[in-house]
Order: structure tokens, then C-alpha cells, then sequence
């Protein structure tokens, strides 16, 4: 890096899963803002996303890892070996690592996404190899990385209190969301929406994310069959995105009564989106916990009225322009009751929902994490 130039910065992109969830949320639209920003940027990535960042970041160099990076194994040996010696070959100042890992030998100052704490706060929702791996991982990170982005103020301070994190380490980075993506809907991409999952007229609630015990989806199963029980016409719940892992949802399930009508179709498709989040009478995500809640901001930016609980980052996110339940049944089924019934409330928070998640942009978090970038190289130009 040459004095006072940006640093040429290394993005490992191999973690972005095929699915597009969370960190493939956070990559994408990261990578987006920095295409427009003309940032000095190296990609490298799985061979299936290649042309898609090459399209998207037309200035800069993207590289497709080996083939066997599709595979975590693989990919967590060559984040340790290959990418260090590809770091080098492409001469960058900074390499970027944006899903808790990062090599130990990098031979250049690293950068680290850690996107929740979590797996310390709420360690009882996590199996118990998953829980160990990113407990692991996020230690590590903290000690070798030369500074860690988190999206949000509440994870800084969890690794500050929790792991004795250098707080002087730490940049705090919101996500953003886009509004091309993500806006409030038409009413014929809701009839869209609808139809694919044989709705028709019928109204619904709305959860979108992973099925892991920390979204705690069993007790919004649970809070809404208490909710809409005595209702004439009861809307549907509809619990989209993927399987997981929480085996207590299907116990949930199998005790509700005939009457009611709950969906899991599993991933929707990305333009769909919008017509389900925004055509929906609430969008409920009663989490325990989040490192930030793009799933929240999301919803909001589709003028979905939110209920979500006051855990850790998400009063960050939702401020108030979402309402706030507790994490058990009785809680939930009192509040979603309550939002239920006020129609007035519900159009209130769905304006106010919009104009909050045009705050948050990908634009914000590019500047925040070249900040980050430059004060990486900065230290390693000092040392």
C-alpha cells in the first residue's frame, strides 16, 4: 500500500451459501455498495457465484476459489493455507473475512465479521458442536484479527462484557437493505404471493428465517394458536425460509387444532419476498436474541407492521417503529392478539416501518467498513 492510498482490500466470499441466507444477505449487499463505490477490491468466491460478482463488481478482480470450498471442511482448510497465498499473490493490504473465521497466518492485517454473540448469551440454542465451533471461532478472531466488525452496538458490547474484547478492536457496522430488494409491495405482488401458497383471500402472519431454536418459532406457534383460537375466520401462520434444526416445532405443530392453517414452504423465492413480507397482517419474530435482525429490517422496508421481542440488537434496528412482545407463549399471544385487533396500530407501524429501515443503507456500512480497512492497514503500516 502506498502512502496515503486505500488499501487493496482481500474479500473471502467462499462462506456465502447457496441459499442466500444471512451472510449471503450481508456479502451481497455489502459487495453492491462497494461495485459503486470504486473501492481497490479483490473477490474471490465460490466458482458458482463468479459471474454473478463479476457482474456486479465490474472493477474489481473476482476469483473463483477451488472447486471443493462448497464443501465447510474444505473450505475452513483453505481459508488457513489457500487463502493467505492468494492474499499475497494479489498483493492486498487487508483481507476481509465476513463469517467469524479467518486464517491464523494470513501475512497481512485481517478483518472479521463476528455477527453475533449469541452463541455466549444463548448458548442452550445451539447444538452442542455448532455451539463449541463459533464459540471457538469467535475467541480466536477477537485475539488474531487486526480489528473485528460487528453489526451492532449490543454485540460489541456482549464480547466486551462476555469475552473481555479490546472495545479499541471493535467497529460497529449496521447492515443495510436494499430497496429495490425489499419495498413495500403491489397489490398484484401480493396477489402473487398469495396465490403460490393457495392463500387466496385468506389473511396470514408472516415469519421468515431459519427454523434454529434461538428464532423461537415453537412459542409463536403456540402464541398464535392462542391468539386467533375463538376466531370465525382465523388468519393463517406462514413459517418460510429453511429447515433447521429445532425439533420442538414439529411438536408444536402436531398440537394445534384442526381449524387452524399453518404453512411451511420452506425458501420463497427472492422476488417473492416483498408480497410476503408486505402482504402479510403482521411479520412475528419473537427471537431470543439476534446480533442484528436483518430479517426484521427487511419486513420493515416492506412495510410489514413487525412484532419482535427487546432482545440485545433488535430495539437497534426497530426502534419505534416495531412493537415489542416477550418470548413465551402467554406474551406472545396477548400481544399478537392485541396487534391483531387494531388496525390503526398496524398502519401506523407499517408507515413508520418504512421511513426507519431507509436508514439503514449499504452505503452507511461501506463507509463503515472501509474505516475499518484503513485502520487495519494503518496499524500494520505503524508496526
Amino acid at each position: 500500500m502506498t502512502g496515503g492510498s486505500a488499501p487493496r482490500v482481500l474479500v473471502d466470499a467462499t462462506s456465502v451459501p447457496a441459499d442466500r441466507g444471512g451472510v449471503g444477505r450481508y456479502v451481497d449487499g455489502l459487495l453492491g455498495a462497494l461495485g459503486l463505490d470504486g473501492s481497490d477490491l479483490v473477490v474471490v468466491c465460490q466458482r458458482t457465484d463468479a459471474e454473478r460478482y463479476g457482474r456486479i463488481l465490474p472493477q474489481a478482480r473476482v476469483e473463483a476459489a477451488p472447486s471443493a470450498v462448497s464443501h465447510r471442511p474444505a473450505r475452513l482448510a483453505w481459508e488457513q493455507t489457500g487463502l493467505p497465498m492468494f492474499a499475497q499473490h494479489v498483493g492486498a493490504d487487508v483481507i476481509h473475512s465476513p463469517y467469524y473465521t479467518c486464517p491464523l497466518r494470513a501475512g497481512c492485517p485481517v478483518t472479521v465479521m463476528v455477527h453475533d454473540a449469541t452463541f455466549f448469551t444463548e448458548p442452550e440454542h445451539y447444538d452442542k458442536a455448532r455451539g463449541t465451533f463459533f464459540r471457538s471461532a469467535i475467541k480466536t478472531s477477537l485475539r488474531r484479527a487486526a480489528r473485528v466488525v460487528v453489526p451492532s452496538k449490543a454485540t460489541r458490547d456482549e464480547l466486551i462484557r462476555l469475552l473481555d474484547a479490546d472495545p479499541t478492536k471493535i467497529d460497529v457496522a449496521y447492515h443495510g437493505v436494499d430497496p429495490d430488494a425489499f419495498h413495500v409491495p403491489s397489490d398484484a405482488e401480493k396477489m402473487r404471493v398469495r396465490a403460490r401458497l393457495g392463500l387466496a383471500e385468506v389473511d396470514y402472519i408472516a415469519f421468515l428465517g431459519a427454523k434454529e431454536p434461538r428464532k423461537n418459532v415453537p412459542n409463536l406457534i403456540r402464541g398464535w394458536a392462542r391468539a386467533v383460537a375463538d376466531w370465525d375466520d382465523p388468519p393463517a401462520l406462514v413459517i418460510a425460509g429453511g429447515s433447521g434444526h429445532d425439533d420442538d416445532i414439529d411438536k408444536a405443530v402436531a398440537e394445534l387444532p384442526v381449524h387452524l392453517r399453518l404453512l411451511r414452504p420452506g425458501y420463497l423465492r427472492y422476488a417473492d419476498l416483498p408480497g410476503y413480507l408486505g402482504g402479510a397482517l403482521i411479520a412475528a419474530y419473537p427471537s431470543h436474541g439476534e446480533g442484528f435482525g436483518l430479517p426484521i429490517l427487511e419486513a420493515m422496508a416492506c412495510g410489514a407492521p413487525v412484532l419482535t421481542t427487546p432482545r440485545l440488537s433488535l430495539p437497534e434496528v426497530g426502534g419505534d417503529a416495531v412493537a415489542y412482545t416477550g418470548e413465551d407463549v402467554e406474551e406472545i399471544a396477548r400481544d399478537l392478539s392485541t396487534l391483531l385487533g387494531d388496525a390503526e396500530r398496524r398502519a401506523d407501524l407499517s408507515r413508520l416501518a418504512v421511513e426507519r429501515s431507509k436508514e439503514f443503507t449499504w452505503q452507511s456500512s461501506v463507509e463503515a467498513h472501509l474505516h475499518s480497512w484503513a485502520r487495519a492497514a494503518g496499524a500494520q503500516g505503524e508496526g
